[in-house]
């Protein structure tokens, strides 16, 4: 990709005094064009000095078609008009050729610098009219015609020097609005990527600190309840709470860990997979739900990344069944990776408990996962009592899909 920073422009070939006087005259055009103006009087009527002190009627004429130009940035199409209104009273009157007329070819190239095509041409066609009828007046018949082509060469290649610098100027304007854009679209590239982390962390983050306080508050019940009539087990589920606590500290430090780069530890602690299922289902069976974990076909084919995803599906169903189901509840998990894709189900037979306040996201941020690969999840309740969560994630060439379910 060439970048307009890297393009030369004009004047990039300079010396460091000439890229500075071109760069003052770009941001001072009228004081650029008043010094080129007086430069270029001084040039052209040094030669004539004696003539103009014996008809200084000329030294009007030269100075009428020179001063104009310190505008021509300002007003190229007006000072072209005033320049060319002079050198026809120049043509009536006068009587010869100056050698400020070359004002005319310097007002040509600055309309066909600064104005459109259509302009430029019109001037072109009033310097072309110029030139014969100077040719007409001026020039001896035999000469006449190798005059007026001389005349047409250099007006056109003034014409083609102006187009062609308001053609660089053009593109280079158009380098730097593509390097724009491009610096907007990489800024906002950005700004996704940030929101997708953000919510990737937030997914992560709820799935950890839900599952263990769940699973605390139900163990920490659970020995308040055993507390007088069964010290020894009240001391067992208080034991739980706290390996619950550090498991969920643990998870908290290996996942913030990967997003600090000094943390020396974060690599050393794998994230959850389909092998750790059976932890969780124990920490669940712990809390007093039985749970039965089936795992079907080749575990280590997998890839890690959507292992972790059906970790936290299988997660985040299970505390769904500790927090909504009623006592006795048994649940059941299914993990089947037939090779191109990994189907999950997660089933409880439970009759939900009633509650007033407002549902969560957990629903959500299980389609937010499978989403990634191009999966469904399916979310509701049995017809004969409990709930049913099951999702499917392709691992081969995954495809955004839309997911269906209520939550």
């Amino acid at each position: 990709m060439t970048r307009y920073d890297q393009v030369q422009g004009p004047g990039a070939e300079l010396p460091p005094w000439g890229s500075a006087l071109r760069t003052f005259a770009g941001r001072h055009p009228v004081v650029g064009d008043a010094l080129l103006t007086a430069l270029l009087a001084l040039v052209a009527s040094a030669p004539m000095h004696l003539m103009f002190g014996r008809h200084p009627e000329l030294l009007c004429y030269q100075l009428a078609l020179l001063l104009p130009l310190a505008w021509r940035r300002r007003a190229p199409l007006v000072v072209f008009a005033v320049i060319s209104a002079v050198a026809l009273v120049q043509w009536l009157y006068a009587g010869r050729v100056l050698p400020g007329d070359v004002a005319l070819l310097v007002a040509l190239y600055t309309v066909a610098a600064h104005c459109p095509r259509r302009r430029t041409l019109a001037a072109s066609g009033v310097i072309a009219l110029g030139n014969l009828l100077a040719v007409v007046r001026w020039s001896s018949p035999e000469r006449g015609a190798k005059t007026f082509v001389g005349l047409c060469a250099l007006a056109l290649a003034a014409g083609m020097i102006g187009a062609n610098m308001r053609n660089r100027r053009a593109y280079l304007a158009a380098l730097e609005d593509r390097a724009a854009r491009l610096e907007r679209e990489r800024d906002q590239r950005a700004q996704l990527a940030v929101a997708g982390e953000r919510a990737r962390i937030a997914r992560e983050m709820h799935d950890i600190v839900t599952h263990s306080l769940s699973v605390m508050v139900a163990l920490a019940d659970g020995a308040a309840f055993a507390a007088t009539r069964a010290p020894e087990k009240s001391a067992a589920a208080m034991e739980q709470v706290s390996g619950t606590g550090r498991q969920a500290l643990t998870d908290m430090r290996r996942f913030l860990g990967v997003l600090r780069a000094d943390e020396p530890d974060a690599l050393r602690h794998p994230q959850p997979g389909i092998g750790q299922l059976d932890g969780l289902a124990a920490q669940v069976r712990a809390v007093g739900l039985p749970v039965r974990l089936r795992v079907e076909g080749d575990v280590a084919s997998v890839p890690a990344a959507a292992q972790l995803t059906v970790y936290r599906l299988v997660q985040e169903a299970l505390t769904n069944t500790l927090k909504h189901a009623a006592a006795g509840a048994r649940a059941s998990v299914r993990v089947s990776c037939p090779g191109d894709r990994v189907e999950v189900e997660v089933r409880d037979d439970g009759h939900p408990v009633p509650s007033s306040g407002e549902g969560g996201h957990g629903i959500d941020g299980m389609r937010d996962r499978v989403a990634a690969y191009g999966g469904q999840v399916e979310a509701g309740p049995l017809p004969g009592g409990g709930w049913r969560v099951a999702a499917c994630l392709k691992l081969e060439d995954p495809e955004p899909a839309d997911v269906e379910g209520e939550s």
